[in-house]
């Protein structure tokens, strides 16, 4: 998961972030609450972890200004306030769940893990297909078509366009793939990425004579239509 940790204790969001990361996760970190504010507002997080003292913007006028921006990211408050209408003012500007300080890490993973798999669930319900042009990925049945035609994908190529429509125009790493496609989160020094998404533009792109997942140098991949003409 890519998680936003918006904490401005500096020992503490060094403690949490290890875990994080540990667990297998991505982990931004924004010590003030207007940095994270922006955060959300350009990118995507799976789950966020929200203090409410903060510097620029406390955590509750933030989680309200994000909800009101229709801004659906699961908000998990961890803070030292604690009080029976601290965490029903919380829950009430939006927030998803409330755990004070001090905490048990294995406590706040599995909270994490719970907001990130409900929201998983309820995408899936209200939205059963990814789409990027006539590229279409069936979540419920798990199909892929192209202008009407399915696509003979292997798991591990249905996870990895997957991805890439979850982040249309947005750069993927190869690190990104390991951790989601092969739950490897270390580099395993070997070409297991390449030679699939070779795989896969062979059966996404060549029988339709376009590029979609596009090679940036030095960073990883993203999908971005291009004609024969434009694609490398």
């Amino acid at each position: 998961m890519r998680v936003l940790l918006v904490e401005d204790d500096v020992s503490l969001s060094s403690f949490v972030e290890k875990g994080l990361r540990e667990a297998g996760h991505q982990v931004e970190i924004a010590d003030d609450g207007k940095y994270a504010l922006t955060l959300c507002m350009t990118e995507q997080f799976d789950v966020a972890i929200v203090d409410r003292m903060l510097p620029g913007l406390d955590g509750l006028s933030l989680v309200k200004a994000l909800r009101a921006a229709q801004i659906g990211t699961p908000i998990l408050f961890l803070t030292s306030l604690g009080g029976v209408d601290d965490r029903v003012e919380g829950l009430e500007a939006g927030g998803d769940d409330y755990l004070t300080k001090p905490f048990a890490f294995s406590e706040l993973i599995a909270r994490v893990t719970a907001l990130s798999r409900r929201a998983v669930l309820n995408s899936t319900e209200t939205k059963p297909e990814l789409s990027f042009g006539d590229l279409v990925l069936n979540l419920f049945e798990h199909t892929a078509t192209r202008q009407g035609q399915l696509l003979d994908l292997q798991p591990k190529e249905f996870r990895i366009l997957e991805l890439f429509l979850r982040h249309p125009g947005r750069v993927i790493t190869r690190t990104m793939l390991l951790e989601h496609v092969w739950d490897i989160h270390f580099d395993p020094q070997t070409s297991v990425v390449e030679t699939h998404i070779s795989r896969l533009r062979n059966k996404v792109e060549k029988p339709f004579g376009d590029s979609l997942i596009q090679t940036v140098r030095g960073a990883g991949y993203k999908l971005e239509h291009r004609s024969n003409e434009g694609a490398k």
